[in-house]
């Protein structure tokens, strides 16, 4: 095993703790806003790592730019959906709020 692979390793090793740590900020954080932050940040995080280690074992640049656009794709609908999720908790948290 040559260097490139071993960091490649590293950074896909790495890219795994963030998703557990995501998913465990999911299973145990209170309520919904806390649990979307801690889910988003780690995933973002850990998809970062985890692209840039198969970027690593790319063939091509073109596989590379491919890689890149994914990540900067998954980043955009994650953060979207995320946005769309804190929205309508926080509206569903006011409503009960005015109910008697």
């Amino acid at each position: 095993m040559n260097l490139i692979d071993g960091l490649s390793l590293v950074f896909i090793g790495i890219g795994l703790i963030f998703f557990i740590a995501g998913t465990a900020g999911l299973l145990r954080f209170p309520d919904t806003l806390s649990r979307l932050h801690a889910l988003t940040e780690a995933d973002n995080a850990g998809l970062g790592l985890v692209v840039a280690g198969l970027a690593l074992q790319a063939g091509s640049l073109t596989a590379v730019l491919k890689l890149i656009l994914i990540w900067f794709l998954v980043l955009m609908a994650s953060t979207t959906a995320c946005q769309l999720v804190a929205a309508y908790a926080t509206r569903s948290e006011r409503a009960e709020d005015d109910l008697p």
